[in-house]
């Protein structure tokens, strides 16, 4: 079974991330919210984390190896930094992790030496859908062999950086069967539209992107003729966004504590109040409860057991935590948690998404 203590080298990770989402996530949250666009200096300052760095090997241009716990353990820290900074910090992995995953040798060769430099590369990825049903195991978005290449047609919605990297993966139905394949920007065929206007998140750039018989060429499929699973990517994913959920939710439930310990009505403290100590004992039980099943899932996925139960399990319920743990921040501060004084209203909205996106993140 798995422990509950981390390592050393964990925990010296888990304060160095602290550090810098308190330093220069945090700081800056509400004005990237308001115009919109990551400050440079969130991605190149946690670059020098070396975070995907760590997770490639040294034949490829890294120096570690590759811990899911690990990755849940830092990433809950970003999320309570700014969910929106930390999946701009985690699109190189959108990249760089299917490759590790699933990728041929020629295709590691080519693309993770590109994602272990010095300076930050956005990287994107292409599965969610804008349909009601989507299921990321079963795209509507079509691939076909033709002549040497795959033909890819369809719709994607949500997808980070699209304008801007020089790898996208995209996954899409070859003969019934979800695949990721690589595209390079520019690729024909390959339309990125507006980008999108969201409720929460608003500092990261999400796009639409359309494929009209965009050709790839074969050796470009993850994995080559062989393809690949996408199942432990999926799991990845669930486990990499239940992690900023929980960071979300953590971040709600301190600064509510807090204020309630401060604000006084009637000559006492409102924390002293029944309603309100039931309620912040209520958001700190589904906090740990949410990060005890974040962690459990990533165990699994560590000792290369299916994961799939917990890692929905994990995403379903980290889900439902950061949404109703933020809800019951802004009803903590009550007309104070419903202005932009207060960055609980900014957390709900960016708490709300947690439920309706997929594939956004990856560890």
């Amino acid at each position: 079974m798995f422990g509950f203590e981390p390592t050393d080298d964990q925990k010296t990770l888990v304060e160095s991330v602290r550090r810098f989402a308190a330093r220069e996530l945090r700081p800056a949250s509400r004005a990237a919210d308001e115009s919109g666009e990551p400050p440079a200096r969130w991605t190149q300052a946690g670059w020098e984390l070396a975070l995907l760095a760590a997770s490639l090997p040294e034949e490829h241009g890294g120096f570690g190896q590759r811990s899911v716990v690990s990755g849940a353990l830092f990433c809950e820290e970003l999320g309570w930094g700014d969910a929106a900074g930390a999946i701009a910090l985690l699109a190189p992995s959108l990249v760089a992790v299917p490759v590790l995953l699933g990728g041929t040798a020629e295709q590691k060769a080519e693309v993770l030496p590109g994602f272990a430099g010095d300076d930050y590369v956005p990287g994107s990825a292409a599965w969610q859908e804008p349909r009601f049903d989507f299921d990321p195991r079963v795209v509507h978005t079509q691939a076909r062999r033709e002549n040497g290449s795959y033909l890819l047609d369809g719709v994607k919605c949500n997808v980070p950086y699209a304008a801007e990297a020089e790898w996208m993966v995209v996954y899409a139905a070859l003969d019934g069967v979800t695949q990721p394949f690589l595209l390079k920007k520019g690729t024909a065929g390959l339309q990125v539209k507006e980008r999108e206007r969201n409720m929460g998140l608003r500092a990261l750039p999400l796009y639409t992107v359309e494929l009209k018989e965009c050709r790839v060429p074969a050796g470009r499929r993850i994995g080559g003729d062989r393809g690949c699973d996408v199942e432990p990517i999926l799991n990845a994913s669930r486990v990499a966004l239940s992690a900023l959920a929980v960071g979300v939710a953590r971040a709600a439930y301190e600064y509510a504590l807090d204020y309630a310990k401060t604000r006084h009505a009637f000559g006492e403290a409102i924390a002293q109040r029944q309603a309100i100590a039931f309620m912040l004992a209520e958001m700190a039980t589904e906090v740990e409860a949410a990060r005890l099943l974040v962690w459990e899932a990533a165990w699994r996925l560590d000792e290369d057991a299916d994961a799939t139960r917990e890692a929905c399990l994990a995403k379903s319920f980290a889900d439902d935590t950061a949404l109703a743990v933020t809800d019951r921040a802004v009803q903590v501060l009550g007309g104070h948690g419903y202005i932009a004084d207060h960055p609980v209203e900014m957390w709900l909205r960016n708490g709300r998404g947690f439920g309706v996106l997929e594939g956004l993140a990856l560890v």
